[in-house]
């Protein structure tokens, strides 16, 4: 079997191990927490960084308005059927062998990844705007509008006197690896082509 298919079928597998791995994680730190507080987020699931952690959040969040986090959510249904169709297909095309639909999953991926990055983006402006009026506790802004508590895409950001972190986990390491498996093995078919045109 030529190298580059075997690139793009181990490429493709390694969407599976997004199963084994979370793929983000947001962390709070505050003086009143030694140890930080945070969840990962799965394909399927959100669950504790630490034991315990999660039920804090929802704790913490009661008190200002926030929503409860979720123990399920319509993407957690989506996003496996979509990582196992995407790898069906990239093993498909492997053993197919025709180099430019490789680029075509590619491209379908990086869609599908701003996609999923989107839909993170508007759940945790949900989360940090819709606030309940009836809040026991209410901070405003320098112009009297109610603070809004959502935490960063990725990167750091001091809410109130929590520092909020969130940041990529090896899941999206592994995306990203498949990803850019695909492109190699695009440019090696390609190579392989061209050399056996010559012959």
């Amino acid at each position: 079997m030529k190298t580059s298919r075997i690139i793009m079928i181990v490429s493709a597998a390694l969407l599976l191990l997004l199963f084994v791995f979370p793929i983000w994680n947001i962390t709070l730190e505050a003086p009143q927490y030694p140890d930080p507080i945070g969840m990962d987020i799965w394909i399927n699931k959100l669950t504790d960084a630490e034991p315990g952690d999660i039920q804090n959040i929802n704790l913490m969040n009661h008190y200002v308005g926030m929503k409860p986090i979720p123990e399920t959510m319509p993407e957690f249904a989506i996003f496996p059927k979509v990582i196992i169709g995407m790898t069906i297909l990239g093993i498909i095309l492997g053993l197919i062998g025709r180099y430019k639909l490789y680029l075509v999953w590619f491209v379908v991926m990086a869609a599908l990844g701003a996609a999923g990055l989107y839909d993170f983006y508007l759940w945790e402006y949900d989360y940090g705007h819709n606030l309940n009026p009836k809040a026991a506790i209410k901070f405003v802004d320098e112009d009297g509008n109610p603070m809004a508590y959502q935490p960063p895409l990725i990167g750091n950001e001091q809410i109130l006197n929590f520092k909020a972190r969130s940041w990529p986990r090896e899941g999206s390491l592994f995306l990203a690896l498949a990803m850019f498996g695909s492109l190699a093995a695009f440019y090696v078919a390609k190579k392989e082509h061209t050399a056996q045109a010559r012959e």
